[in-house]
C-alpha cells in the first residue's frame, strides 16, 4: 500500500495515511484510461451543426445558360456548390455522437487515473477542507499553502458548499463531490486534492 502524507489547509504535515492499492494501485490500462476521455468529450457534445445541401438551398431552378456554345464550363444549376451561394457538399448534419463504455472499463479507467496520479506523486490528502463563508481569496490561498496551481479537488460532499462556492471562480481549478468524479477530470488537472474522508468513501465504494 501506498503511503502519502496528510496535510491541513495551511499546508502543515499532520500525519499519514495508507493507500488501498485495488483503488490507488491497480495495474495502469492507459488504453482504457483514453477510451473512457474520449466517450465523455463525445457524450459532451451537442451535435446540433447543420449546414444546407444543394437540394436544400433556396433558388437555382434555372440553368444559367444553355449546354453548348457559350465558352463557359456546363452548368445546371447557380445553387451547385461552385458557385456562391450554393449549397455545401456533404453539409454536417445534426446527430448524436454519444456512445456507451461498460461498467468495468469505466470503473478501470477511474482507478487506473488515480493510480496514476499516486505514481507521479500528484495527489495531495487534506485532513479536512472547511471554509466559514464563501471567499474566492481563501481557497486561493488555501491552493498556495499546498503549491498546487490547476487542481481537481475532491471533497466528501458533506456540507461544502462554501467551498464550492468559493473554488468555482478560480481558473485550472474544479471542485466535485466524491460521488461525482469522472476519468476526465482526474486526467486532466495536474493534481488531484482529496480529502481523507473522501478518500475512505472511494475506498468503500471500489476496493
Amino acid at each position: 500500500m501506498a503511503n502519502v502524507s496528510v496535510y491541513n489547509i495551511e499546508g502543515k504535515e499532520v500525519g499519514s495515511i495508507e493507500l488501498n492499492d485495488s483503488v490507488f494501485g491497480v495495474e495502469v490500462n492507459e488504453y482504457v484510461v483514453h477510451e473512457a476521455v474520449v466517450n465523455q468529450l463525445n457524450n459532451q457534445r451537442q451535435g446540433t451543426q447543420s449546414a444546407k445541401t444543394r437540394a436544400e438551398v433556396s433558388g437555382g431552378g434555372k440553368k444559367p445558360w444553355r449546354q453548348k456554345g457559350t465558352g463557359h464550363a456546363r452548368q445546371g444549376s447557380t445553387r451547385a456548390p461552385q458557385w456562391t451561394g450554393g449549397g455545401v457538399v456533404f453539409a454536417p448534419k445534426p446527430r448524436d455522437y454519444s456512445n456507451k463504455m461498460n461498467k468495468k472499463e469505466r470503473r478501470l479507467a477511474l482507478l487506473s487515473a488515480l493510480t496514476s496520479k499516486v505514481n507521479d506523486q500528484k495527489i495531495v490528502v487534506l485532513d479536512e477542507f472547511k471554509l466559514d463563508e464563501v471567499k474566492t481569496k481563501k481557497f486561493a490561498e488555501v491552493l498556495s499553502n499546498l503549491k498546487v496551481d490547476k487542481a481537481f479537488v475532491v471533497l466528501d460532499g458533506e456540507d461544502n458548499s462554501n467551498v464550492v462556492l468559493s473554488g468555482r471562480n478560480i481558473p485550472d481549478v474544479k471542485v466535485s463531490a466524491v460521488n461525482e468524479i469522472n476519468t476526465y477530470d482526474v486526467v486532466k488537472y495536474d493534481t488531484l486534492v482529496v480529502t481523507k474522508a473522501a478518500v475512505e468513501k472511494l475506498e468503500e465504494v471500489y476496493a
